[in-house]
């Protein structure tokens, strides 16, 4: 059983515990709103004038259609959430309007694995609104500090408008996520999740990611987020590790990601990865049926990646379109299996995306990276510009089938003749010659692309240039 699965495993005993400990804390408030401030007293009954003063008093009273208010303050608690909301009366817990509440882990220990500041396990129709949420850390190999942790199984969670920052693992083999899902049931699925308007940023991740839904998770959002300056993955849907107690349900799935900036993420100098460009701002391993779309990426390892690491396992049905991705280290857009020991990538979608010289630090990746085995994927109406490396598709292994690559716009300011590619480990110099070897592109055009603004970073094509 792998470290993340034992993790997982803790957090539900610990949890089970808890609902022993804390299921008959306070008489339960039959008020749709309950105040919670820093010079509160949980004795109180909650109200504006009389607020509590823990969040998880608050949380341990409130009822569905509760709205928890936590007034401007620090409060140094780890909440956990034990009671769920209906469908049109969630249990909302939120920062109070133009306040700003504070959930800070300093000084606190993460006690169980995968423990968040914020816990969510097997419950339904939660809110969590507007927190700052940050200093949750460890030393501890075997620890997983969390900023928001959702687990188990359940329906109608929101993750809304948090600010996330500081979750780290000061261990050379840990973990630690920003925003965690863990499907660890079945066939009951962790579904209906709907995280938007966060920011997650200076995190030391180790081995782990900002964003993560992994195993039964199912019909899934993840759209209007900020990531940057996080030293693992920004966004990872991950299948196929054994989060799931049933291997058929071990995938995330049903999802969209759609109108998030992802930036400045980077595993250089984590010590899980060394001295290696590996972190992609977006990354599908094992998902599946996810659409990518209308998010700008740029100045991270990879810009968006669908693969899968497990042998024998297939990413499928990924849409990835209309996405901005630009000054990746890296691959641009990177598809299969990162070497011939991993899975495949199969029966995906890339289309409409903006491709701008990426590849900037000469690791062959290209603005398209085609990995081992990719399979009858469909790659056309793509722009795609090579920057110094002067790459633009790289495909260095045999084991692809049934690819199609086609109607694309290719440009490289030195010329056709200039561009570089790789197909079937084969280096290839020029625009023709790459078109003969590869059999591929053959209606696709050599041409400068006219963008709204390139100067600026405004890559939004004249419609006229198409």
């Amino acid at each position: 059983m792998n470290k993340k699965v034992r993790a997982v495993m803790s957090l539900l005993i610990a949890f089970s515990i808890g609902m022993v400990l804390h299921g008959n804390a306070g008489q339960a408030a039959q008020k749709n709103e309950l105040y919670v401030s820093p010079v509160g007293n949980d004795k109180n009954a909650g109200s504006k004038k009389k607020p509590l003063k823990t969040i998880q008093q608050a949380v341990d009273l409130a009822e569905p259609g509760t709205t928890v208010y936590v007034r401007k303050g620090i409060y140094k608690e780890q909440v956990v959430i034990r009671k769920s909301g209906l469908k049109d009366s969630p249990i909302i817990i939120k920062a109070y309007p133009k306040e700003k509440a504070t959930i800070d882990g300093s000084g606190l220990k993460v006690s169980w694995d995968y423990q968040g500041l914020v816990s969510i396990h097997d419950v339904s129709y939660v809110n969590i609104e507007g927190f700052e949420i940050k200093n949750h850390k460890t030393k501890h190999e075997d620890l997983v500090p969390i900023g928001i942790s959702v687990s188990g199984s359940g329906e109608g969670i929101r993750i809304l408008r948090n600010h996330v920052h500081h979750i780290e693992t000061h261990h050379k083999n840990g973990n630690a996520h920003g925003i965690a899902v863990y499907g660890t049931e079945a066939p009951e699925a962790i579904e209906d999740i709907f995280i938007s308007g966060n920011k997650l940023e200076d995190m030391r991740l180790g081995a782990s990611e900002t964003l993560v839904l992994n195993g039964n998770v199912s019909n899934f959002k993840v759209t209007d987020n900020i990531l940057r300056r996080n030293d693992n993955i920004g966004i990872d849907i991950i299948g196929f590790e054994g989060v799931s107690p049933v291997e058929a349900f071990d995938q995330a799935r049903n999802g969209t990601i759609s109108n998030n900036t992802v930036y400045q993420i980077s595993s250089y100098g984590n010590p899980a990865y060394g001295n290696h460009y590996s972190a992609g701002g977006i990354y599908v391993d094992g998902g599946k049926e996810i659409i990518i779309e209308n998010n700008r990426v740029y100045k991270n390892d990879i810009g968006i990646e669908a693969a899968s690491e497990h042998a024998g396992k297939f990413t499928s049905s990924i849409t990835i379109r209309k996405n901005t991705i630009y000054e990746n280290r890296s691959a641009g857009i990177a598809i299969g299996g990162y070497d011939s020991e991993r899975g495949s990538t199969i029966n995906s979608i890339i289309t409409d995306n903006i491709l701008y010289k990426n590849d900037t630090k000469y690791q062959d990746g290209g603005q398209l990276l085609l990995q081992y085995n990719t399979k009858q994927n469909r790659i056309e109406n793509n722009t795609m510009v090579a920057g110094n490396s002067r790459l633009l598709i790289s495909s260095p292994f045999k084991q692809n089938e049934e690819n199609k690559i086609d109607n694309n716009v290719y440009y490289l300011d030195k010329g056709a003749e200039e561009t570089r590619w790789i197909w079937e480990a084969e280096e290839i110099t020029g625009f023709s010659a790459y078109k003969k070897k590869s059999l591929q592109d053959g209606n696709s055009v050599f041409k400068k692309p006219k963008f709204v603004n390139e100067s600026k970073s405004d890559f939004r094509l004249d419609t006229k240039t198409r």
